[in-house]
């Protein structure tokens, strides 16, 4: 039996939609009402994800320094989202940045060739009046180790960091052992400016280099001493030996000690150990 046009299909109707909503409990409805947040909250990150349009947003815009804030997500800018009340990652952070030449008012002299200049290794390190053209490196203006100083100007590490007004230096990486510590590099100039102060001057220098040299030399002849001493020792105990053989009585002949009593003895030849007995 065919069905006519008119006749509707089986199947819910608007109406029949209508009515099984108006059943619907309260707890129901407030279930379908989180799952229709949650979607929107999902549609919403998926947006956030990509908040430009096509052909904008690169890094050359400016604009990925913009924080997008959608509902509970937030654009960082920097590739990933983060929930809100989350720490925020993009917190400036200081970055060490060495500070520029100053430009403008009078400018420096140079202490060696006295023209003026606005700004220079030596000076913007260890703060020397001296220009690039006139660095010497290999000798006037050479730099030191702190090691180096120490041995060679008989300095302390007070006297580096302590004393007024501190030594100006820059870090390096150690280039013979490079899982070390970074090493310091002084100028040499003001190194030996503050050996002369601690010292006074350079005859009170020199004979204290000559009295470590003196105290140095008494150490290693001490220390040779002691060698040798230690040496004779184990070859005198190597040398004699202790007689560890045991000893074998040799008598003489016996003799008689008391005749009434039968008393005899006799005498070891080599230890002399006597031995007294009575004949039956």
């Amino acid at each position: 039996m065919e069905r006519s046009q008119d006749e509707p299909v089986d199947g819910p109707s608007t109406s029949d939609a209508v009515v099984s909503k108006s059943k619907l409990s309260a707890a129901q409805r407030a279930k379908v009402e989180r799952n229709r947040q949650r979607a929107l909250l999902l549609k919403q990150a998926r947006l956030s994800a990509r908040p430009y349009p096509e052909g904008r947003g690169s890094k050359s815009s400016g604009n990925a320094e913009v924080l997008l804030k959608t509902g509970r997500v937030v654009d960082t800018g920097a590739g990933f989202l983060l929930e809100e009340g989350d720490e925020d990652p993009l917190d400036i952070v200081p970055v060490p940045q060495e500070p520029g030449p100053v430009l403008g008012g009078d400018p420096l002299r140079c202490d060696e060739c006295g023209r003026g200049f606005q700004d220079s290794y030596l000076f913007k390190h260890f703060e020397y009046t001296v220009c690039d053209e006139c660095r010497d490196n290999e000798e006037k203006h050479a730099l030191i180790t702190k090691t180096d100083a120490r041995n060679e100007f008989l300095l302390k590490d007070a006297d580096f960091d302590k004393r007024d007004p501190p030594l100006k230096f820059i870090t390096r990486k150690n280039p013979h052992h490079v899982r070390w510590g970074e090493m310091k590099l002084f100028l040499r100039l003001h190194v030996e400016k503050r050996a002369l102060e601690v010292w006074g001057d350079t005859e009170a220098l020199e004979e204290a280099r000559e009295q470590r040299e003196i105290n140095r030399q008494k150490q290693k002849q001490k220390k040779f001493d002691k060698k040798v001493k230690d040496l004779r020792r184990a070859v005198r105990t190597s040398m004699w030996t202790k007689d560890l053989s045991v000893h074998q009585h040799t008598y003489g002949e016996e003799t008689c000690d008391d005749e009434e009593t039968d008393m005899y003895s006799k005498t070891c030849s080599g230890c002399g150990h006597v031995v007294s007995y009575e004949k039956m």
